[in-house]
């Protein structure tokens, strides 16, 4: 048979690539390669301005070609684009998980999702459904639903059902299991050295529920699992994503592998060497990343042209891919069982977030608390969103009084929290903190901090942890630091005043 021209393959490349690009208006660049065949774009914080300017960009993209693909990381919790300049009104999976009602998890999705239809975004990249099992994970935590891979299946299924009755397709992330990582992905490859019983056990289940659900893409992961992958990362990996995927779990929808760009992928590639050898392994739709420009994509293009014309590649392939891919394209459209909204999105997200609250200990009454919040970096995957009950207590008149404290102003533990205490006295005292578990300095600050002072409140907005510090008042926790999470922690604590 005779090899298509180089244009055609050309377009046919295209036609695996989800790019991006900066900026709340779509440039040229990125106009031009839509009209040559590019799948789509994923859509990050820095293209959101408000909701009217985000329906505008993404009608602009429409003119140029009705049936592109685009997605969006709007998880809701921690990770959101839409709401990332004052946080989600949506808990995260950790706090659903907590609240342990598939029903409401069904009901916050869809309601993501009509947001998301409404836009006219037509996938989310999201459910998370890793099994969070390592408590150092940097990376997951309270983007997971839970620990127990029973109830991370049924709050999976949930999400991918409440999005897609919504009419956005869903993505369950990230394949074969992200959860039992203590590294960053972003930064460096991670091995989960898991025999199969265990990973059977352990990691598959939510996405044999997410299949089970109808999800319409499933993500690949950058980690090892050497019984799995060998020395590749899945996103590589024929025996992960063709013989276990594909073959034995049955699925027949769109995979999409995690950006191209993360080092767990790409470090020792390059990312179109990457990009060739993610579709030799049977992944359709190539997410590049975040720092996306033309020149790039034409990289990609030519490498997996290259691999066409060298053999490395079928087209069969590639047209296979591209096929799948066109699935997610056009205007999302309901479903007839969807319904309206079983309430606004930010009634229905506090109601969630207040049933997945845990408080632990004497909650003393809050009349004028000195909040202090103990600063972490944020994930590569969730960006800088706002977080903190600073703003939810001052608005309810609570407070005036708050310290935000790095490692850096904790050189002596000791000292630092006697003077701090001596600044508090007669007030309580309310840590803030996420992932305090993660953070000697934080840790050591509160020990010191409960035996000088007797009324020292933590509110943990990470995931939680089993160290309590001797002498501390009361122990709460939120399961996220979205601002649904932020605004359920400042009504539980001032009801107490």
């Amino acid at each position: 048979m005779t090899n298509p021209p180089d244009g055609a393959l050309r377009e046919l490349a295209l036609g695996t690539l989800l790019a991006s690009f900066t900026g709340p208006t779509p440039p040229t660049w990125a106009c031009d390669l839509l009209r040559d065949g590019l799948a789509g774009y994923v859509l990050f914080g820095y293209n959101v301005v408000d909701p009217p300017q985000l329906g505008r960009l993404v009608e602009s993209l429409r003119e140029h070609r009705a049936d592109v693909v685009i997605g969006i990381d709007e998880e809701g919790g921690d990770v959101t684009r839409l709401a990332h300049a004052q946080g989600s009104p949506y808990p995260g999976n950790a706090a659903l998980g907590a609240a342990d009602d598939p029903d409401l998890t069904r009901a916050v999705y869809r309601a993501i999702g009509t947001e998301l239809a409404e836009l006219g975004i037509n996938l989310n990249l999201a459910p998370t459904v890793d099994v969070n099992v390592a408590d150092e994970n940097p990376i997951i935590g309270t983007r997971s639903f839970g620990v127990d891979p029973a109830r991370v299946a049924a709050h999976t299924a949930a999400a991918v059902t409440g999005l897609q009755e919504a009419g956005v397709a869903a993505c369950a992330k990230h394949f074969p299991g992200h959860g039992a990582t203590v590294v960053d992905s972003h930064l460096e490859l991670p091995v989960v050295d898991v025999p199969p019983q265990v990973l059977w056990e352990r990691e598959l289940p939510p996405f044999k529920a997410a299949i089970a659900a109808g999800t319409r893409a499933i993500m690949s992961a950058h980690i090892r699992v050497p019984v799995l992958t060998g020395d590749d990362p899945a996103t590589l990996s024929p025996a992960a994503l063709t013989t276990l995927l594909r073959q034995e779990l049955g699925f027949t929808g769109v995979v999409i592998t995690d950006a191209l760009e993360m080092k767990g992928a790409s470090a020792s590639l390059g990312i179109a060497e990457a990009a060739v050898r993610a579709l030799a392994a049977g992944a359709d739709l190539l997410c590049l990343g975040a720092r996306v420009d033309a020149a790039l994509v034409e990289s990609v293009v030519t490498a997996i042209v290259a691999a066409l014309r060298q053999g490395r590649l079928e087209v069969a392939r590639l047209e296979e891919a591209v096929a799948r891919n066109a699935s997610l394209g056009g205007i999302p459209r309901p479903s007839d069982t969807a319904g309206a909204r079983d309430a606004s999105g930010a009634s229905l997200g506090l109601e969630a977030a207040r049933r997945a609250l845990r408080m632990e200990g004497d909650l003393p009454p809050l009349r004028s608390p000195f909040i202090v919040q103990l600063e972490s970096p944020a994930t590569i995957a969730a960006g800088e969103v706002p977080w903190g009950l600073a703003a939810h207590l001052r608005a309810a008149g609570a407070t005036q009084q708050v310290l935000r404290v790095g490692p850096d102003h904790v050189v002596d533990p000791d000292g630092f929290a006697t003077d701090l205490a001596t600044r508090a006295a007669g007030q309580e005292i309310v840590v803030v903190a996420r992932d305090i578990r993660r953070y000697p300095w934080a840790r050591s600050l509160v020990e010191r901090l409960t035996v000088h002072h007797p009324t020292v409140v933590l509110v943990e907005m990470g995931w939680p942890t089993a160290w309590r510090p001797t002498g501390l008042r009361a122990y709460v926790t939120t399961y996220g630091a979205a601002q649904a999470n932020a605004r359920a922690a400042a009504e539980a604590l001032l009801a107490t005043g």
